[in-house]
């Protein structure tokens, strides 16, 4: 199949290009064990290392797509491999491969974040002042929070791992879940820590500001943890959004075409993004959803948006953001939910606008200040400041063109509580968040329960039968052989 091919290639380039990226540092692979992690270049190098996950590691390249958007509402599976339908159609078993990839990628890269925060306290080069000791060591943290946080959104309660390990005795190994609570804990006082430690920016230079975990970044993280977890705490998410509006970085919203138009990178509504910059550090992501005019091929593509989608979009009369994001282009397959024949006029995922042969300098921000202006106006109005959350939303509603929210829309706590869920998906689609906004206003079951898609091969709606039991993944079933101290979700 031709992802599966491909992936073997992608994985071949990662093991050659790996630590070639973000500051040009050479990798920490190349010391040996005697002398490695004394020095400031050695350090650095591990931190970059860490920093590298989030290209090497498949959910942060295009999967989070996949288990966000195509899972959710937004868009069908489509492609050759039975796995991505299986995402689909919310019948992921823990024998799915993907899911053990996922898992050992993100406990990878967490390994990699507790190996720098625990030696930077050790290590006595004088090249490294005590000032960028302490920015390491916020780095480090935020990027051990950003793993957590994806895995505890994707699995619930996991192992809680904050040391490296390196004994292989099972009492070493086998590690049992911690609640997920204890891991949002972690998460939020981590990342307090690290807002303390980092700067605002590390100067002039945008392409190194939005490569690195600044002050800012930790905050937005912390922001969206502390909604996300059981218990929302949105006086804190509040708390952690000024901090974040009050940064030298000076985040504000820019023109929606600029953010994916692959001209405007490390722009100023950008937090934090990947920095891939094409050819050996390219994104192979675009290559997998975009049209053949562009991708430069004829096969079908992993992910199509919905009717539900489109319609949404059109409901609101939202042009502008659906051309930036949505392309329609007639395909030589057939699509059972767009036509059902060749020649179907289907849509495409548009955000990346470049494929360039599997190695796209396209980007996908993995934090920007238009998500939490849309999260500032769910705390405002789960606190009951509802007016002053109609202001968060009419600013992105605005930038999109559109008028601002009628007094019907925002009518009570429960109508701008819709609103603003209808606001995020228009704003955020592609972006890996739909599932988690679901999940997050507790109304997953009912969205995908209720969705009314017709499958054109037999005309009938797909059922998606989904449970509170599916919100969560699986358990990779691989893991659970491995580590007899784990159980198994509810399935």
């Amino acid at each position: 199949m031709k992802y599966n091919k491909f992936l073997i290639a992608v994985l071949l380039s990662i093991s050659i290009f790996s630590c070639e990226d973000y500051l040009d540092l050479s990798p920490i692979s190349e010391e040996t064990s005697g002398n490695a992690y004394e020095s400031a270049s050695q350090i650095e190098a591990a931190l970059v290392g860490a920093y590298e996950s989030f290209q090497s590691a498949e959910y942060y390249v295009w999967d989070n797509v996949l288990l966000q958007d195509v899972r959710s509402d937004n868009a069908y599976a489509g492609g050759d491999n039975p796995e991505v339908f299986q995402y689909d159609y919310l019948e992921v078993t823990p024998t799915h491969s993907r899911l053990f990839t996922h898992w050992s990628n993100l406990y990878n890269a967490i390994s990699k974040a507790n190996l720098v925060i625990e030696r930077i306290d050790g290590i006595s080069d004088p090249v490294l002042t005590e000032e960028r000791k302490q920015q390491i060591k916020g780095e480090a943290l935020f990027l051990r929070s950003y793993h957590y946080f994806t895995l505890v959104k994707l699995w619930g309660g996991v192992p809680l791992i904050t040391n490296t390990i390196i004994a292989t005795d099972p009492s070493s190994v086998n590690i049992p879940k911690s609640s997920v609570t204890d891991i949002y804990q972690q998460i939020t006082t981590d990342l307090e820590t690290a807002a303390s430690l980092l700067p605002d920016t590390y100067g002039n230079d945008a392409s190194v500001n939005k490569a690195r975990a600044t002050s800012g970044a930790a905050h937005a993280l912390a922001a969206k943890a502390y909604a996300q977890q059981p218990s929302p705490n949105y006086d804190a998410v509040l708390n952690q959004i000024n901090a974040l509006e009050n940064s030298a970085a000076n985040y504000t919203l820019i023109d929606f075409n600029h953010l994916f138009d692959g001209n405007h990178y490390n722009n100023t509504e950008s937090i934090i993004e990947v920095q891939y910059l094409g050819g050996v550090e390219g994104n192979f992501g675009p290559q997998l959803l975009l049209p053949p005019s562009i991708s430069g091929d004829a096969w079908r593509k992993f992910m199509t948006p919905s009717h539900n989608l489109i319609d949404a979009f059109d409901e609101q009369g939202d042009d502008l953001r659906k051309n930036a994001s949505i392309l329609f282009e007639e395909v030589e397959w057939v699509d059972e939910f767009w036509g059902n024949s060749q020649g179907s006029a289907i849509p495409f995922s548009y955000k990346w606008k470049q494929a360039d042969g599997w190695a796209s300098s396209n980007r996908q921000y993995l934090l920007r200040y238009g998500d939490l202006v849309l999260l500032k106006a769910e705390a405002l109005n789960e606190l009951g400041q509802l007016e002053p959350a109609a202001v968060e939303v009419n600013r992105i509603r605005n930038r999109a063109a559109l008028p601002d929210l009628t007094a019907e829309q925002k009518s009570s706590q429960s109508v701008l509580r819709t609103s603003i869920l209808k606001e995020r998906r228009l704003e955020l689609f592609q972006e890996g968040h739909r599932w988690d906004d679901l999940v997050r206003y507790g109304v997953a079951v009912s969205t995908m329960n209720n969705l009314v898609e017709i499958d054109l091969r037999n005309n009938s709606p797909v059922n998606y039968n989904m449970t509170e039991a599916k919100i969560l993944l699986p358990i990779p079933q691989q893991e659970l052989d491995r580590n007899s101290a784990l159980t198994q979700n509810p399935l």
